[in-house]
């Protein structure tokens, strides 16, 4: 015969019991009430070995001493091992994640993302960071493809912080310029270093307009300049794709030496230098292969052509190559490379030619 037991949790850690409720002979598996002393189906007696303690009074509970706790993954009534040490390395790192949080946001209110050129030319608003300011002032040759944010980014790869500006309507000549409401203040709201001065694409190449326009007008904002403390800086800029044939300039290659002379005479005169953009740009069109430096409209510049623009200012102004920069505005790298050595070829080949003497 066999006891057997129903058995419950006890809500202070033992075990209720009822005493034996019932018995099953191990011979024909008859179930019957545990007050038998004997199997009523085949007869067999009960055994001491199983024999069952007298019943308990109606509802007076039976408390059994809990087993020893399991081991891991047994008995799904153990309880699981200490976790203070686990907890204690939680807290911890959640202390160091806190202080982390905490020093990330101090750092970037007082020093914002863009200070950090995670994204770019940081700037000049980094505290006691060494950068240069530069103001364009022209038309669209200078915001086409946003040139000074080029040469803002293509700066910043060579290890330079640079804070630019533009006066930059389309069509606009020096004497508009000059005359606009705007210039002055501008000129005198920031310590800028250079000051580029950009006329009108047509102008530079006709003499009658270059002196009756141009050069008036460009003696009295380099004076301003300088006034303010700044360098004035001429930009050379590139022939039409046709030329000019109404004007008698029927080709490229004449048109751009007209435009040379415009911008050479008068900056010998006033002892400015010169970022010569258009020059370069010949370099690089009297290849056999060339990357297409106009649009369709034979006048502005495709991205190639601000890049080649770009590369022009930076050796001009930090007076150093941009052979081998990594910032290439999207081109091909080997396009780009072409763009830098044209650049610098030109420029640093003869700094003299262009005024760049200090």
């Amino acid at each position: 015969m066999k006891r057997w037991r129903r058995v419950w949790r006890h809500p202070g850690g033992g075990i209720l019991g009822l005493a034996v409720v019932d018995r099953v002979c191990t011979r024909c598996w008859t179930w019957f009430p545990g007050t038998l002393g004997s199997c009523p189906q085949c007869g067999a007696p009960l055994t001491a070995a199983n024999a069952a303690a007298p019943p308990p009074a109606v509802g007076a509970p039976v408390l059994v001493e809990p087993p020893p706790p399991p081991a891991a993954g047994g008995h799904p009534f153990g309880e699981p091992p200490p976790r203070r040490a686990t907890r204690r390395r939680g807290v911890i790192w959640l202390r160091w994640v806190l202080v982390t949080a905490i020093l990330a946001t101090v750092a970037l209110a007082l020093f914002p993302m863009p200070q950090l050129g995670l994204w770019g030319n940081p700037g000049c608003s980094f505290p006691g960071a060494t950068c240069t300011r530069v103001l364009f002032i022209g038309n669209s040759y200078t915001s086409v493809n946003d040139l000074p944010d080029t040469f803002a980014d293509l700066a910043w790869a060579g290890g330079h912080r640079v804070q630019t500006a533009a006066l930059d309507e389309g069509g606009w000549t020096l004497s508009e310029h000059l005359s606009a409401a705007e210039t002055a203040p501008t000129i005198d709201s920031e310590r800028w270093d250079d000051v580029v001065l950009q006329e009108q694409s047509q102008i530079p190449s006709l003499a009658v307009d270059r002196t009756g326009l141009m050069y008036p007008a460009a003696t009295k904002l380099v004076a301003m300049i300088r006034g303010k403390g700044a360098q004035p800086v001429f930009y050379l800029t590139f022939a039409h794709e046709a030329g000019w044939p109404e004007e008698g300039l029927p080709a490229y290659s004449t048109m751009q030496a007209a435009i040379d002379a415009g911008y050479i005479g008068i900056a010998d005169q006033l002892g400015v230098p010169v970022a010569p953009v258009g020059a370069a740009w010949q370099t690089v069109v009297d290849a056999a292969s060339h990357p297409a430096m106009w649009q369709s409209d034979g006048s502005h510049p495709t991205v190639s052509g601000t890049y080649l623009a770009a590369c022009v200012f930076y050796a001009t102004l930090f007076r150093h190559s941009p052979v081998g920069l990594g910032y290439d505005d999207g081109l091909p790298s080997g396009e780009a490379r072409t763009l830098q050595t044209a650049a610098a070829t030109t420029v640093l080949g003869d700094p003299a030619l262009w005024g760049l003497t200090g």
